[in-house]
């Protein structure tokens, strides 16, 4: 599969590394000048993707949907990115606004970079949430197990649920004096 990473900072470096280790064609799409050779402008890194994942601060989102929402339509767009104090409802209508029919999924962003290079816990993989729409869940569960994640789907349209385990993460964070290496692990009976 190929995979345009769009921003190469923490978050989209370490799940481009996960993913190009795990057999995926990773391009990532960056602002500014293209230094490295897996690196292109993010309109040539969006064009003959199959999944666009958009890992940049969410003070950027405006200009990357404005240098490339064409590409984005009709494509799956994963969004890793956090805007902190914004609501992702408001978010996620932003990009489906730039890039009319494009396939929006939530995912990679309720735990630290940390966790997407390092995600066995005493043996036990963490646990990504996610939501997307129902066509998507393949896509998104071969992506997140490729980072050593075990995939929770939380549903269509639970952009919002799956962000509130973000602040929880920080807060948990921040309870635990800063240790960022702590994830989340869903338990359920038959």
């Amino acid at each position: 599969m190929r995979i345009a990473v769009i921003g190469r900072g923490n978050i989209g470096g370490t799940l481009g590394r996960g993913f190009s280790q795990a057999g995926h064609d990773v391009v990532y799409g960056v602002r500014g000048q293209v230094q490295a050779s897996a690196e292109a402008t993010i309109a040539e890194a969006v064009r003959g993707a199959d999944v666009v994942l958009l890992a940049v601060p969410g003070d950027a989102v405006d200009d990357v949907l404005a240098s490339t929402a064409d590409g984005l339509t009709g494509r799956l767009v994963i969004d890793a990115t956090n805007k902190i104090g914004e609501s992702v409802v408001n978010a996620a209508a932003q990009i489906r606004e730039a890039a009319p029919g494009v396939r929006y999924a939530r995912a990679f962003n309720t735990l630290g970079r940390e966790n997407f290079a390092d995600p066995v816990f005493d043996g036990a993989s963490a646990d990504l949430f996610y939501s997307s729409e129902p066509d998507d869940q393949p896509v998104l569960e071969e992506l997140i197990k490729a980072i050593g994640l075990r995939p929770v789907y939380a549903g269509a349209g639970k952009e919002a649920e799956v962000d509130g385990l973000l602040g929880l993460w920080r807060s948990l964070v921040q309870a635990r004096g800063g240790n960022r290496h702590l994830a989340f692990r869903l338990l359920e009976r038959s």
